[in-house]
């Protein structure tokens, strides 16, 4: 009978160490999946935060002529009161040459780009060039393209925004590109020449 018992108590000692040992096993998975769903989490706002802090635009640049082979991005980047603009575009056709850039009124491209209507002027400004005394917030400026027929130009300003007010919003408005130079000095113009190329910005 004292052996049975032993043996009883034995086999219920063994049982209840391995219940002791499994919850402790399920308690310590749950907390590091507790942890890992934290860490997640935490690592998901800090992304979410990261992308609020930054507002993207684009337009793409296409060609309005049949006859020249225009291509291109405008990006647009905002962060804080500040926005800035990469634009690249490659026109074959005028090669060694350089090519004016402004921002026009309104968002539309039909018409070989008339339908843009005048250079983006929200403050009523005489036409210049960029950083003058007088100048339109849309008269970015010349291009100057390589033998390829591409270039490039950088621009940051406080004076746009991505979907701020009517003084300062570039949404939802034409980049227009010229088949000349920007002179800088006939009004309201610059007397860019012919639109060959368009697009709208859009986020």
């Amino acid at each position: 009978m004292k052996i049975l018992n032993s043996i009883k108590l034995r086999a219920f000692s063994m049982v209840l160490a391995s219940s002791v040992f499994f919850m402790a096993c399920n308690s310590g998975g749950e907390s590091d999946s507790a942890i890992n769903k934290d860490s997640l989490a935490a690592a998901s706002t800090d992304t979410l935060k990261m992308s609020g802090d930054v507002k993207h635009a684009q337009a793409t640049l296409s060609g309005t002529y049949t006859d020249t082979a225009l291509s291109g991005t405008a990006m647009f980047d905002q962060m804080k009161d500040k926005v800035k603009m990469v634009l690249t575009i490659t026109v074959p056709s005028k090669a060694n040459q350089s090519v004016a850039v402004h921002i026009h009124e309104h968002g539309e491209c039909g018409d070989m780009g008339k339908d843009a209507h005048g250079h983006w002027n929200p403050s009523n400004q005489k036409h210049g060039k960029w950083g003058s005394e007088s100048f339109h917030a849309g008269d970015i400026g010349n291009v100057k393209l390589d033998a390829e027929g591409k270039g490039s130009i950088e621009l940051e300003t406080n004076l746009w925004s991505i979907g701020g007010d009517s003084t300062t919003n570039i949404l939802n408005r034409a980049i227009i590109i010229h088949g000349g130079v920007d002179d800088f000095v006939t009004q309201p113009t610059g007397n860019a020449g012919g639109r060959i190329g368009c697009g709208v910005i859009k986020q």
